[in-house]
């Protein structure tokens, strides 16, 4: 059972689609295909339905893929090992980051590590927090720096670098910011505009409201703090937003009320072998990590 079959096998089940796996894999349809008909011959059971040019898994491709997505990350943690012996820093590393967090944390890491390490190619991916979480947990991507949720995976290990401090805002002539000081009960007469439902952000600021058994109206919803930023400037409703986004633009809600907190930090699966580039960005993290610290940053 080679690992370029495993390879194509994972790339058509994730996609549904032979020649959407070729383009992937950088092959033609049918050397996908030829591939899936080796797996097929050495497991010894058809993987795939084809079925008015929908593609589906079998019970036996079901079966499969879980263990076909060990026996490769058994292998690339095998190929890190070795490759880690030489002590070299260099190779690839796939990091994923937030657009938030890879605008305004992240560049005096990436600018450290690049000039200090300019042997690894850096495979930079921007993706929302979850999205990222998920590639992590599902050994496809070795490092990612996000918002961390507040109900971790066990598999996976959080580490804090910075927390943001979340102000509660809207545009200077909402009618909440000639307030001298708000209940937080006050803030749900009106709608918000808040990250998308299945965000940490949107669960961590939900959840205050929850456990003061309130409901939050989210009349509009973004993934882009600075999309909702401009909405709740124009008017369209009150939103929280990061400290350090802050300016004349937006007003901030005197709510009676803590700060409300998220942690920004990286991830990486617990099972995962590191290869010396990943631990070398971890250094660089926790080299910001303790620079935060040191100077009290939390906005």
């Amino acid at each position: 059972m080679d690992t370029q079959s495993l390879q194509a096998f994972i790339a058509v089940a994730d996609s549904q689609s032979f020649s959407l796996a070729g383009e992937q894999l950088h092959l033609t349809q049918p050397a996908v295909s030829k591939r899936i008909a080796t797996l097929e011959v050495q497991t010894g059971a058809k993987l795939f339905d084809r079925i008015n040019r929908r593609v589906s898994l079998t019970e036996a491709g079901r079966l499969l893929l879980p263990r076909a997505r060990e026996i490769l990350q058994l292998v690339d943690d095998s190929r890190r090992q070795l490759h880690n012996l030489s002590g070299q820093v260099e190779g690839s590393l796939t990091l994923a980051t937030s657009h938030h967090v890879g605008l305004h944390r992240l560049p005096p890491v990436l600018k450290a590590y690049t000039q200090r390490y300019s042997g690894v190619d850096l495979d930079l991916r921007f993706l929302d927090s979850e999205q990222a979480y998920h590639g992590v947990v599902a050994g496809e991507i070795e490092l990612a720096v996000v918002t961390l949720s507040p109900r971790p995976d066990p598999q996976v290990e959080s580490v804090p670098v910075w927390i943001d401090q979340l102000r509660f805002v809207a545009a200077p002539d909402h009618p909440l910011a000639a307030e001298t000081t708000l209940p937080l009960a006050r803030l749900v007469d009106y709608p918000a505009v808040l990250p998308g439902p299945l965000t940490f952000t949107r669960d961590i600021v939900v959840g205050s409201f929850a456990r003061a058994s309130l409901n939050v109206e989210v009349a509009l919803s973004t993934n882009y703090l600075e999309t909702l930023k401009m909405m709740a400037g124009i008017g369209l409703g009150w939103s929280v937003l990061p400290e350090s986004m802050i300016d004349d633009e937006i007003a901030v809600l005197p709510v009676d009320h803590p700060p409300i907190e998220r942690r920004l930090g990286y991830l990486v699966h617990k099972e995962r072998t590191l290869s010396n580039a990943g631990r070398a960005m971890i250094e660089e993290l926790e080299a910001a990590r303790s620079a935060s610290a040191g100077n009290c940053d939390y906005g």
